[in-house]
């Protein structure tokens, strides 16, 4: 892998969240995902940015091969899950902010530069989600056959 992914190693799990920039929900599946790669599972995880995969970023792209993915998008048009398959990678688990927020309604998340304490805690919610899949596929041995 190239610099940018160099402390990634082949056993730990991808996650590639949307980039709904200017969208709420696209702010919950970033947020989510650094709580999972910097607090929660920072052992087993590394982000993979979307935008590189649009991009067509061949370092990003290469990234998503052959590894456990796990892909968090912000809306029905699940970019996130798409555009990995596009790479030639393969998601082992998708999660999205509406599912997440139709078991969390509690949590009402507002905001896009900075999320409101609804927003925060729906994040934490969904990082708590993506952390369980995250250790069960690190478990499995990160790598697909």
């Amino acid at each position: 892998m190239t610099e940018q992914f160099a402390d990634a190693t082949p056993q730990q799990v991808v996650v590639v969240p949307c980039s709904g920039i200017g969208k709420s929900y696209g702010t919950v599946t970033r947020e989510a995902a650094y709580l999972v790669v910097e607090d929660l599972c920072p052992e087993t995880t590394h982000i993979v940015p979307l935008s590189l995969l649009v991009l067509g970023d061949e370092q990003a792209q290469e990234a998503v091969r052959g590894v456990q993915v796990i892909t968090i998008d912000g809306c029905k048009l699940a970019c996130a899950t798409v555009n990995v398959g596009q790479a030639g990678g393969q998601v082992a688990r998708e999660f999205t902010v509406l599912d997440c927020y139709r078991r969390n309604k509690q949590f009402k998340p507002q905001g896009i530069a900075e999320l409101n304490e609804g927003g925060m805690a729906l994040a934490q919610a969904l990082a708590q989600e993506v952390a369980q899949a995250a250790g069960e596929l690190s478990a499995q041995g990160g790598t697909h056959a």
